[in-house]
């Protein structure tokens, strides 16, 4: 719906409406200048083709230094999967792990792609609510609990979260890697806002378990939606399954996009600045969405507000639609990410430029008066 949103918008703006996107699931920065430096100078005369199935070397490599140099880990560049987007890492990921009938929970409110890739494979999935009575967190007593039900095959859990902006503490996540462990169930950590916090850092699952999958992605924090390239971090024996099923495909992921990724990391000032601008966005949100009657908890990463609507509607859709027609301001309805309860809550982002956040803000205040 996110998607559909912004398809709506988009054609509203060619039409020549002034739309304000708080629907974009995606940095409006542009990549950092080392990055199009390094695109550009390999366009100069050198060969642009395939690469090995799971990346360039060097640039596996430098993964795995990302996760000394930021968690402490010590990864080796033998168990990092360059995939095409964090999504194409999900579907090798499922491919790997779980056969036709396998079950596989995952939270609501939650990213809506995981249930549609999940279930274009056949694999069933299993929804885990959280609540705002404790910060949109899946515990390892929920999934226990679950297990126990019935049991389960693997989870799936994005931390920090989109659409909630929640991050686990450490102690939850190590207690969910610890429970899963335990109980023989598949964890896949979904990390691709890691570097987006607005207080303590994100932990990587990475340091509690050496058979979690992790999932990240140069989409979000490093700026280079476009550019479809992600990452795995696998236990050694899923190395090779994956190998082969990337083999088959896609062949490899874009040249020229594992350039640019590799010289990314070396662009930290350029992200850091993007960083501090969303915060700046956050604040703004914070300060004025209170008073306009939205009810919702502040962002602890990502770059989203979740926000409760129900003074206002009791159908998300409606509500959304409204607003864009009203106002150009362009929002994601709540049922993208939670089908029971999603009706009451929308999504805004504010990946944008503060301008566009401010000028939000003062039209949704005059179309509520």
């Amino acid at each position: 719906m996110a998607l559909d949103v912004l398809a709506s918008a988009t054609r509203r703006e060619r039409e020549g409406q002034d739309i304000v996107h708080l629907e974009i699931g995606e940095p409006r920065a542009p990549p950092p200048r080392v990055v199009r430096e390094a695109a550009l100078s390999t366009l100069d005369g050198r060969r642009v083709g395939y690469t090995e199935a799971l990346g360039r070397p060097s640039l596996r490599a430098r993964i795995a230094r990302h996760y000394r140099d930021t968690h402490g880990v010590v990864v080796s560049p033998e168990q990092i999967a360059v995939t095409n987007g964090s999504s194409g890492g999900f579907a090798l990921a499922f491919l790997a792990l779980f056969d036709s009938g396998a079950r596989v929970a995952i939270a609501a409110p939650g990213y809506p792609a995981y249930r549609n890739i999940l279930e274009a494979f056949g694999i069933e999935t299993v929804t885990i609510e959280s609540a705002r009575a404790n910060r949109f967190t899946v515990t390892a007593e929920m999934i226990e609990a679950e297990h126990l039900h019935r049991k389960l095959d693997g989870i799936l859990l994005m931390s920090p979260a989109n659409p909630t902006g929640a991050m686990m503490r450490r102690d939850t996540l190590r207690d969910v890697c610890e429970t899963c462990e335990r109980l023989g169930i598949a964890f896949i950590s979904d990390e691709v806002y890691h570097g987006l916090t607005y207080g303590e850092a994100a932990e990587t699952a990475l340091k509690f378990s050496a058979n979690v999958i992790v999932a990240n992605s140069f989409s979000k924090y490093f700026c280079m939606s476009g550019w479809r390239i992600g990452w795995l971090v696998l236990p050694e024996q899923l190395v090779r399954p994956i190998e082969r099923l990337q083999q088959s495909l896609s062949i490899s992921v874009p040249f020229l996009s594992q350039i640019g990724a590799e010289v990314v990391f070396d662009a930290q000032d350029e992200l850091e600045a993007v960083r501090v601008g969303y915060a700046r966005n956050r604040e703004i949100l914070l300060h004025e969405l209170p008073g306009m009657g939205f009810d919702f908890l502040p962002a602890d990463g990502a770059f989203y507000l979740y926000a409760d609507i129900s003074r206002f509607s009791g159908d998300s859709i409606d509500f959304c639609t409204k607003l864009l027609d009203a106002t150009g301001v362009g929002t994601t309805p709540g049922l993208d990410f939670d089908r029971r309860r999603g009706n009451s809550t929308l999504r805004l982002s504010f990946a944008g430029p503060e301008g566009d956040i401010i000028e939000a803000m003062r039209r949704l205040k005059t179309w509520l008066r």
